[in-house]
């Protein structure tokens, strides 16, 4: 959680300060560090989600930006997956109400290009909708899974 948070405050900026696309461009600077992690395809994997939620007050319009790393036990095994989120909260507007919902994941081990889904996440008529938007509020946070 930490790196991400020092990617999110590069060049000094505040959290508050940041807009969509900035936010964006600082979760692409901590999905390009690689971790010592399984050997599994989904051990290390990107979402990129929008949508309308409300889990903890009314719904807002909100970005996910979530890594999620797989951990394992002292045998190797699966034990759990540790999701890092950078959220990104719009309020309710109607623009952004209509724009739905979408989800979408990259994996490292899935034998893609992060360049080419980072791109088109870039590329998204919704993304283009909310790239240069101030959110109301930035929440980093993680969780186990």
């Amino acid at each position: 959680m930490e790196l991400l948070q020092a990617e999110l405050e590069t060049g000094r900026q505040a959290l508050g300060g940041l807009d969509a696309e900035g936010a964006w461009r600082a979760f692409l600077r901590f999905a390009w560090l690689r971790f010592d992690l399984t050997d599994t395809p989904d051990a290390d994997g990107l979402l990129f989600q929008y949508g309308t939620y409300a889990f903890d007050g009314p719904a807002v319009f909100m970005v996910d930006l979530t890594r999620q790393f797989e951990i394992a036990d002292r045998q190797g095994d699966h034990d759990h997956f540790l999701q890092v989120h950078c959220e990104l909260r719009f309020g309710a507007a109607p623009a952004l109400l209509a724009l739905g919902s979408f989800d979408s994941w990259f994996f490292h081990g899935g034998g893609g290009d992060l360049d080419e889904w980072a791109e088109a996440m870039s590329g998204r008529e919704g993304w283009a909708r909310i790239r240069t938007l101030k959110p109301a509020g930035i929440r980093v946070h993680q969780e186990r899974v």
